[in-house]
């Protein structure tokens, strides 16, 4: 083992994400979903921004019975054909129930059209199949035809709540937490309730980051900006109500650090790294990804892809195209806008709070400052009616 694939930190033994997973044997995404659902548990290094994983956490899931078995089929997921095959009924009336939100997605990727396949946990398949048996035979319940003759799709909505919840018990600073609620609203949703340019900036900074790093193709990574923000005004109420709760919490522990301030313990220009969120989730990985070993970030095995043209009896699993959700969702797109600007303001003020205030005034004393540049002149107007607006 490699220095860079093993640390100690205060005495205990560490590996690697990469590490832990081939000890696992596990494959990325599976390893990163395990992360994501509690499975197994990680520790997140302050510096550096870095998973690690602790000996002891390998060796107790290597010692129960049924490994690697039994911890691949904890992380296994299914598509539309292979969920409808486990539970016995078509792939039509399996997409009805997933439209109806009677069961929920927790990974997604991008097939070859560019078109989101969403994936399912199959342990929780083999759970509803037990727990409501009636939805798989017979004539669909009223509630439920009510609900899909009104266009309804839930699929999206319970993946980007599932996310969330989780991402929210997984992290500790309220920071990061109010960071997470706020990814589901685009930017100006976000700066109706996070007035303070610097505070969303923030967000950025202390918002989860998936365990293997960023990564994948645009189209998966536009395609996941899509898909977090909330589209219904229920849940874009519900979201802006959370956040403002969790950044009252976060803003009794510590401000948010403003431009030439000291920083507080821990902080860092890198991303703080934590549990969640998982590669597979971060990411909405292509098909093409998905089928090259060398990039393998899927939780589900290579034979559950889905090719999303005529899977579902004529009706796709995607129902969206390349991560969007049905019309009328929110822009793609989310945290704060909190750039250069703010930031060049600030350093405006600074330098002339530092200075006098008619840095230019003759050295004579008598009171009359000397023309500014032309240049310095405009670019301090804008700067100045930027402030007021």
């Amino acid at each position: 083992m490699s220095m860079t694939e093993a640390v100690r930190d205060d005495g205990v033994h560490m590996v690697t994400a990469s590490r832990a997973a081939a000890e696992l044997e596990l494959r990325r995404g599976e390893f990163a979903l395990a992360v994501h659902l509690g499975i197994v548990r990680v520790e997140a290094r302050e510096t550096g921004g870095r998973v690690r994983v602790g000996q002891e956490e390998i060796d107790r899931l290597r010692s129960e019975d049924g490994f690697p078995e039994a911890l691949r089929e904890r992380v296994r997921t299914v598509g539309t054909a292979e969920g409808a095959g486990l539970l016995g009924i078509s792939p039509v009336r399996f997409t009805r129930l997933a439209r109806a939100g009677c069961v929920t997605p927790v990974a997604f990727y991008l097939n070859r059209y560019r078109a989101v396949v969403w994936l399912y946990l199959a342990q929780e398949l083999g759970g509803l199949a037990a727990r409501s048996s009636g939805l798989l035979v017979g004539n669909s319940p009223p509630w439920l035809r009510s609900r899909l003759d009104a266009g309804m799709d839930c699929r999206a909505r319970n993946w980007r709540s599932r996310r969330i919840e989780r991402l929210l018990t997984l992290a500790e600073d309220p920071w990061a937490r109010a960071a997470v609620v706020a990814e589901a609203l685009d930017p100006v949703q976000l700066a109706e309730v996070v007035d303070d340019p610097y505070e969303r900036a923030y967000f950025g900074r202390v918002r989860p980051v998936p365990v293997f790093g960023r990564g994948g193709s645009a189209a998966g990574r536009e395609a996941m900006a899509k898909l977090m923000l909330a589209d219904e005004p229920d849940e874009i109420l519900w979201r802006r109500v959370t956040l403002g709760m969790e950044l009252d919490s976060a803003r009794e522990l510590r401000p948010a650090p403003r431009p030439g301030e000291e920083r507080w313990p821990g902080d860092t220009d890198e991303p703080r790294a934590s549990a969640g969120p998982v590669g597979l989730l971060e990411l909405g990985e292509t098909a093409a990804e998905r089928s090259d070993p060398g990039t393998q970030d899927g939780a589900a095995k290579e034979g559950g892809a889905l090719d999303g043209r005529a899977q579902d009896g004529g009706t796709r699993d995607d129902g969206t195209k390349a991560g969007g959700t049905r019309e009328g969702c929110g822009r793609a797109g989310a945290g704060g806008d909190g750039g250069g600007a703010p930031g060049l303001l600030a350093r405006l003020r600074l330098r002339r709070s530092r200075g006098s205030r008619h840095p230019r005034q003759s050295a004579a004393g008598r009171g009359k400052p000397l023309a500014p540049d032309p240049r310095t002149r405009h670019s301090l107007h804008h700067v100045d009616q930027g402030s007021h607006r």
